[in-house]
């Protein structure tokens, strides 16, 4: 395996943030960053959660049509000791970067060197993205995982149900956020949700996901018609767990392991979340940092078995997921994990931002039911100190017609106009003021 680079020890290092679509967790993880005592930079998209906290020091732009090119700018500009991955396509592209930097020899050697202390191994990289080989490499560590294979074409589907039988999930890969995953209960469903996921998407969906949710995933794909490779994967009868984990050289820093409890939709992401510890699941973590050489920060998705309590790993995302700015105590801090790591010091964890095991996300609950209970059973994670935030929360809950969201503001308007992103600024300090009550309440 290819030795990783040192990393270069600095009083205050700085990290580049890569972020290709309007995630608000990247913006958390740059205030989790900064108040670990680190220099944030980012690239990412114009009007991006990122250019409005005041946790980042210097944005530059990211630009979807060159994104090599403006992650390369991005890299000589900031001279970063440490890149993080917001999202799955700026992964993609730091990859695709490091084997065009390869190719440059000596050139190029910096930007090779930086990318290893960032993601581990470059071995890894093709491993992360295709999900039978990586379900292959967790059972050779030992590591619980459903079976998984590739399904071609409609015959490779018929062969494995007929081995496997029903349910099967489905997968896409390169996709996240539940987009590329389909639970088929017969043979009909089944092939009807391969053809769903292995055509190229849609040039009228791409365009809405780039012009509409910033998000441009999907635009090369459709522009040149390119076929997704669907997995099949037995499925797994209980409740979601999630983790994500610091590491450096293959070795855990620090980690924090959900259970999910809520969630946007059945296949989404979650938005409220307790706090576990399951020996199971922090080891096959480690066994498979370790396997693979990794650094950074990677997210783990697993399922507990209903009537057993196993729990089988189903999904690593090479890049923060949204648990990453959380300060939950010693071990449970991979802001302070990594700031430790660059500066070379011992791990200094922030005060924690709660007692509560149960983690109510924001935006991501609120979006979804601003009635919902969990906003004060739970802790509320709301970002009190970044008013600006908050707002932009708001502005994309009302370009996304989150029509609860808006009545509950007193935001009518289904539209995205002048007058109604007007509507919005009015409402910002109505918007705290009532925060700040569910949070006293």
């Amino acid at each position: 395996m290819t030795c990783v680079p040192e990393v270069p020890k600095k009083v205050k290092p700085t990290v580049l943030i890569a972020a290709t679509s309007h995630w608000f967790p990247t913006a958390r993880l740059a205030m989790a960053l900064a108040d670990a005592g680190c220099n944030v930079e980012a690239v990412c998209p114009p009007r991006h959660p990122l250019r409005v906290t005041r946790a980042v020091h210097q944005t530059h732009t990211y630009r979807g049509l060159a994104p090599l090119i403006s992650l390369a700018d991005a890299i000589g500009a900031a001279k970063p000791d440490l890149i993080i991955p917001g999202d799955d396509l700026s992964t993609r592209h730091l990859h695709h970067l490091y084997r065009q930097e390869l190719d440059r020899g000596q050139k190029g050697s910096h930007t090779c060197e930086l990318i290893q202390r960032s993601f581990g191994a470059p071995e890894s990289f093709p491993v992360v993205y295709e999900r039978a080989s990586f379900m292959r490499l967790a059972e050779e560590e030992g590591v619980r995982a459903p079976k998984t294979g590739v399904v071609s074409n409609l015959e490779d589907l018929r062969r494995w149900t007929s081995r496997m039988g029903f349910p099967v999930v489905l997968k896409a890969d390169g996709t996240s956020g539940g987009d590329g995953v389909r639970v088929a209960e017969t043979l009909e469903e089944a092939e009807r949700a391969f053809r769903a996921l292995q055509a190229p998407p849609l040039l009228a969906r791409a365009a809405k996901r780039a012009l509409v949710d910033h998000d441009k995933t999907l635009v090369w794909p459709s522009l040149f018609r390119r076929r997704f490779v669907v997995s099949a994967q037995t499925f797994v009868d209980g409740h979601e767990a999630t983790s994500m984990v610091a590491c450096s050289k293959g070795t855990v820093l620090a980690g924090l392991h959900f259970e999910v409890i809520h969630k946007r939709y059945s296949a989404g992401p979650a938005t409220v979340m307790r706090l576990i510890d399951n020996a199971e699941i922090s080891g096959a973590v480690e066994k498979i940092v370790c396997r693979l050489g990794l650094s950074g920060v990677h997210g783990f998705d697993f399922m507990i078995e209903a009537h057993t309590g196993n729990a089988y790993l189903i999904e690593i995302n090479p890049r923060t997921t949204q648990v990453g700015h959380l300060a939950l105590g010693p071990g449970r801090d991979l802001a302070a994990a990594l700031a430790g790591v660059l500066t070379g010091t011992a791990i200094q964890p922030r005060p924690k931002v709660t007692e509560s095991d149960t983690i109510t996300l924001f935006p991501q609950e609120w979006m979804k039911d601003p009635e919902s209970p969990f906003l004060q059973s739970g802790y509320h994670d709301v970002p009190w100190g970044e008013p600006q935030l908050i707002l932009a929360c708001v502005r994309q809950a009302l370009k996304r017609n989150h029509s609860k969201t808006l009545l509950k503001w007193g935001l009518t308007s289904p539209t995205v106009s002048a007058t109604s992103l007007r509507q919005v600024d009015e409402r910002a300090t109505r918007i705290n003021h009532e925060l700040s009550k569910c949070r006293h309440e």
